[in-house]
């Protein structure tokens, strides 16, 4: 079985709204809700998981009957960071999924999934145990020099990095091994930490899957206009 986690569980403060983030409309649709389609709609996903923020579960799963996200099996309470949300997605799932089961992290407000994206990692992860999605750095990063912060005699070959985000995938022991090191030994879980980052730091080798340009996480304003955008050229039938 394959299982999707949504974290939806931030307060979305950057994006200067009245509600949280992930629950803004666009097009007349909640931003969650075409994230969750993209699990919906894939024939690898066999169920779903929301972590969501305290007082918004009802809203969920109204809006999972209303737009037919009948994958949609748990909702669980987020915690207090981006690690103690995971965390508690993770923990939910214990008894109820198998060990070698794959299951997917996912941020809610990276609505643009692609299907192949999806697949990708999650059948590097049944592979490999875990995979994250990745895509090639086109940019030239130079290190600041230590003596002048405006200046620099050092940079890094950008042949040798990649930029990583979710999709996420992971067999559920190792998941669930590591979550509970982790937040034992106190190790990967503060400030930006995220499951890869704290799979390295526990010594995990991850393997890099498929990834996309159009899979913007939307934390700004700007971001949102960069979403409609996306979902205009969709709509618009003229082009091939």
């Amino acid at each position: 079985m394959n299982v999707a986690i949504i974290i939806a569980a931030g307060s979305g403060q950057r994006m200067g709204q009245d509600i949280p983030k992930q629950f803004i409309s666009v097009m007349d649709k909640p931003i969650l809700i075409y994230t969750l389609e993209g699990f919906q709609h894939h024939s690898m996903v066999d169920a779903i998981e929301v972590v969501c923020l305290e007082g918004w579960k009802s809203m969920v799963w109204a809006y999972a009957k209303q737009y037919n996200i009948d994958k949609l099996r748990w909702i669980v309470t987020g915690g207090n960071t981006g690690q103690e949300s995971i965390r508690n997605g993770v923990y939910n799932l214990e008894g109820k999924v198998g060990k070698e089961d794959v299951v997917i992290i996912h941020d809610g407000i990276r609505p643009l999934i692609d299907s192949y994206v999806l697949t990708d990692v999650i059948e590097k992860a049944q592979e490999y145990g875990n995979a994250i999605t990745s895509m090639p750095y086109n940019e030239q990063i130079f290190v600041v020099s230590k003596d002048d912060e405006n200046t620099t005699t050092q940079y890094i070959p950008r042949e040798t990095l990649r930029r990583v985000s979710t999709p996420q995938a992971y067999r559920f022991d190792l998941l669930d091994e590591k979550y509970h090191e982790a937040f034992e030994r106190k190790i990967g879980i503060y400030k930006s930490s995220y499951t890869n980052t704290m799979m390295v730091e526990l010594g995990v080798r991850l393997h890099f899957a498929a990834g996309s340009d159009k899979n913007i996480k939307l934390t700004t304003k700007d971001d949102l206009e960069l979403f409609k955008g996306y979902l205009q050229k969709r709509n618009d039938t003229w082009l091939k």
